[in-house]
């Protein structure tokens, strides 16, 4: 479903509530002492923790405002909000109940109280709530396959079915429609007008993971083993080793019927919220994917690709600290918990534990020495952590366990070149790059670092530059990359080129130290002196490392000697990023 929503659109359809600036991420407030606030200090309080991206303060606040005046429709508007975002459903009830009395048609409120009464199996209040929510194409497909779960809650699997045919809309409509009319039609026992649904949308996307499995699933209950194994290898071999399709796999190698991908229509109505909600929040429609996660979470509180998606959408809005709530609350019987337990880690990384999400990966390993995804995170984490000895010995321990490489095994060969050429082992980093480049020839950041590398030494000169050229050419907006092209050219002493592309450079990447140095460097070559000492002072004010910071000063003082270096390999990898 990657192309079925494109930020623009999705945000034409989103919540007018969530459409407020920075009501993005719930954060668990501090006690606060709001009853001694006036109500315009909780309201500006309010706000500011909305542009913070703190839903749970702003919640707390536009609460406290609320109580000294409790018919503002504005102030119930965003107390709302925030509520739904934090999670807090049944404060976001009571204020949808508030919104419905000043505006039985406002279509925020209507929505979320027509999931409530859905798990309350009180299907014509859900059915009438949720038709008063539609307004856009994101929207009006939500409600049609709620209705549709609502219908078939009250054993009326044909005017569900209907009401799914029924919807009018963009081609991408198809995936959703047919997928779920299938899901009712085999829990209604109409076994083979569900297969033909599932048939028809496993040929729209048998690379979409949720289709895999209703389609592999009931194959599995109403067809042939080998059927089901054919729709989940398939699977497999377009994205491999994903663990819900893995032990689905191993469950049907072993005989047995797997069950229904959702088991009634609670279930059913959480995967509307949770497939939307995934793909929106994916294609910038993040306040939208919040809102729908939450809601689906409500309907089914361990289901885990909603937790899973929930968390990278606050990793996406730097919030590692929730993040790693979600991740928690994976169930320890989900295949997927263990892949949790990975990004777990990399959360309490992100927050400065590294001690502690060093020694969770390994206590992993320690319980599967073979979990290559956990192995690969630690040696993620050494190396941004610049402990490059040890990310060369992590990085070995996978490839030792890899008989024979493939394209996909491109990454791990790369990051153990990178350890080795940053702690001073040219020959085996050297190895590895062009390890990688021949399972993967094409790739642009191999190309850029081995290039690079290359001409940084004053060797294979000819052929560094057609490497980096030939990762520009792929990758001609990467910064990083062009930034590149135009500090070979100077390393080259070909001055008048390099400040052409370290320009370009900075054009893309404005707010990066180290490429705003090397354009003051070129500047300077070419005579340009007022211009380097600018870029060289901007430079400094991005908040260079501190080694970096002494040099640029150095610079600011006494300029560029002629004979001035250039930068390492080791500084050259930016577009690496350390992760």
């Amino acid at each position: 479903m990657s192309t079925l929503f494109k930020p623009a659109a999705v945000a034409a359809t989103v919540f007018g509530i969530l459409m407020l600036p920075g009501l993005l991420a719930a954060q668990s407030p501090v006690k606060r002492d709001t009853a001694r606030t006036s109500a315009s200090g909780n309201y500006l309080a309010a706000r500011h923790a909305l542009q913070q991206r703190d839903a749970a303060a702003a919640s707390a606040y536009f609460r406290a405002a609320l109580r000294s005046d409790p018919k503002n429709p504005d102030l119930l508007q965003r107390a709302f909000g925030a509520a739904l975002t934090e999670g807090d459903m049944e404060e976001a009830f009571r204020l949808a109940e508030r919104i419905v009395q000043v505006n039985k048609n406002d279509r925020d409120a209507r929505l979320v109280l027509g999931i409530r009464a859905l798990k309350g199996k009180q299907w014509q209040a859900a059915r009438t709530n949720i038709a008063q929510s539609v307004r856009g194409p994101v929207t009006d497909l939500t409600a049609a396959l709620l209705i549709a779960w609502a219908q078939f809650g009250a054993n009326d699997s044909k005017a569900a079915i209907e009401t799914i045919d029924r919807l009018q809309g963009p081609d991408w409509y198809n995936i959703f429609k047919d997928e779920h009319a299938g899901l009712i039609l085999d829990l209604a026992n109409r076994k083979k007008e569900a297969a033909r649904r599932f048939e028809k949308v496993h040929k729209l996307d048998g690379t979409n993971l949720r289709v895999a499995e209703s389609y592999g699933s009931f194959l599995s209950r109403t067809a042939s083993k080998e059927e089901a194994l054919e729709v989940f290898g398939a699977f497999d071999k377009a994205l491999p080793r994903h663990p819900l399709v893995t032990s689905a796999i191993k469950q049907v190698e072993a005989g047995q019927k797997l069950p229904p991908l959702v088991p009634n229509a609670q279930a059913g109505a959480a995967e509307v919220l949770y497939g939307i909600g995934a793909v929106v929040g994916r294609r910038g429609g993040e306040e939208l994917g919040l809102a729908y996660l939450q809601l689906a979470l409500y309907l089914e509180p361990n289901h885990p690709l909603a937790l899973l998606s929930l968390a990278d959408l606050y990793e996406t809005m730097k919030k590692p600290e929730l993040a790693i709530e979600m991740y928690r609350r994976v169930p320890a019987d989900s295949p997927l918990h263990r892949n949790s337990e990975i990004q777990l880690a990399a959360n309490l990384d992100s927050l400065e534990k590294t001690d502690e999400a060093k020694e969770h990966l390994r206590k992993l390993i320690e319980e599967n020495p073979t979990d290559i995804e956990a192995i690969m995170m630690l040696g993620h984490i050494e190396r941004s952590r610049k402990q490059y000895a040890d990310c060369a010995q992590t990085y070995t321990r996978v490839i030792d366990q890899i008989a024979n490489p493939t394209r996909a095994n491109w990454n791990v060969f790369y990051s153990r070149g990178i350890c080795h050429e940053r702690n001073k082992n040219w020959p085996a980093a050297e190895a590895d790059f062009k390890k990688s480049l021949e399972l993967f020839p094409d790739r642009a950041d191999v190309l850029n670092y081995l290039g690079y590398s290359w001409v940084d030494q004053g060797i294979n000169l000819d052929e560094g530059m057609k490497m980096i050229r030939r990762a520009v050419e792929q990758k001609p907006d990467d910064g990083y990359i062009v930034d590149s092209l135009g500090w070979a050219y100077f390393r080259l002493g070909n001055f008048d080129e390099a400040v052409k592309h370290l320009e370009r450079a900075v054009e893309i990447r404005p707010e990066d130290p180290t490429i705003n140095d090397h354009l003051g460097d070129a500047y300077w070559k070419v005579g340009r002196h007022l211009e380097a000492r600018f870029q060289w002072s901007h430079a400094a004010a991005l908040k260079p490392e501190p080694d970096e910071l002494a040099k640029i000063e150095a610079k600011l003082k006494s300029g560029l000697p002629d004979d001035g270096p250039g930068a390492t390999a080791e500084q050259k990898s930016k577009s690496d990023n350390g992760g």
